[in-house]
């Protein structure tokens, strides 16, 4: 069988484009230089002095695991690195960086922001982690960033994808034609096309969500999850309810078999949980790339405007039939309660 390495596959992909200068493949192999470096971490973290909580908490509250910092830093010193960014915005940090401002490194005009490791809470379990990022062009030409370089809604995205640490490390991303999957050989250190042109199924038999929140649903979510329950042979329900506690691996799941991944909004977080640019919105990018859908419930997640570097949102997420039937749910039920807001 042929293999294809991923930057064989980038630069292939560039040669569609003669006028291409080669920075946005320069940019991707930065991200998977880093994933590759998280990834030898991962697989060793029960050998080395790299499990459990750092000490500190982050922007958000939530404590810092030492695999967070660990990969926090490797994404920024490679993303710093490579010369093609204008700004670099984490989920770990209280404030973007604003690269147009350093000295020591060219500066190129890409805005990358990324959670470095999503669900690092379940790393001393061995559960599969994750990293998401999302690309966008900067607009303005002006000498340091602008606001309007900041007002992109997630379609402005020009990519977008997360690598999974699990059994194997998969690379999966999209830059607006499809989304393609890649699985690291650890024998040669490169991740090779293994899932091309991936396809979310429009149906699912499976469910993601925290039920330990269900008391603090709205009645439309609590209603669609009695639905998901309920015994019907002809819909092939009951559903099988499935929840690992970490975005990435959820997703990837439901990418892979179908499924439905909900975070809606609860009486603690009234305008939803997740980060809008970190995770949010770049796998909303991924979802209806591969013919899925992404909502916060009432509109597409790749429409809402960002107000902040952190906003959160609520998200409804994966095969594209039950993601609708939510929001079916949602209008018809919503009318008759208040809202959390």
């Amino acid at each position: 069988m042929s293999i294809q390495t991923l930057e064989q596959f980038i630069s292939a992909q560039q040669m569609q484009f003669p006028q291409a200068k080669g920075d946005f493949t320069r940019l991707l192999q930065a991200i998977s230089l880093a994933a590759k470096i998280v990834h030898r971490e991962v697989n060793k973290a029960g050998l080395a002095d790299i499990l459990g909580k750092q000490g500190e908490t982050n922007v958000q509250g939530e404590e810092q695991q030492k695999l967070d910092v660990f990969a926090d830093n490797h994404f920024m010193d490679a993303l710093r690195k490579v010369g093609e960014c204008c700004y670099l915005a984490s989920e770990e940090h209280e404030e973007g960086k604003d690269l147009t401002q350093q000295k020591q490194y060219a500066v190129g005009k890409y805005m990358v922001y990324f959670d470095p490791l999503d669900g690092s809470s379940n790393i001393d379990s061995n559960v599969s982690v994750g990293t998401i990022f999302s690309i966008y062009r900067r607009v303005s030409t002006a000498d340091g960033m602008e606001d309007r370089d900041f007002e992109q809604s997630g379609r402005s995205q020009v990519a977008a994808g997360y690598v999974i640490y699990g059994s194997s490390t998969m690379l999966v991303y999209s830059t607006g034609k499809g989304v393609n999957g890649f699985t690291l050989d650890p024998s040669i250190g490169e991740f090779c096309l293994s899932h091309p042109q991936l396809l979310i199924p429009e149906d699912g038999r499976t469910y993601s969500v925290n039920e330990s929140n269900y008391n603090q649903f709205s009645q439309a979510i609590k209603n669609y999850l009695q639905f998901c329950k309920e015994i019907d042979p002809k819909t092939k329900r009951p559903y099988s309810s499935r929840y690992i506690g970490s975005l990435v691996a959820d997703f990837h799941r439901n990418m892979i078999q179908g499924g439905l991944f909900l975070y809606p909004d609860t009486y603690s977080y009234p305008n939803g949980k997740l980060r809008l640019m970190y995770e949010c919105n770049p796998l909303a990018f991924i979802a209806e790339q591969a013919g899925g859908r992404a909502s916060t419930g009432t509109m597409p997640i790749l429409d809402v405007m960002p107000t902040e570097l952190h906003q959160r949102v609520p998200l409804i997420i994966g095969s594209k039939n039950m993601v609708e039937l939510v929001e079916q749910y949602i209008r018809e039920f919503s009318k008759a309660e208040p809202t959390f807001a």
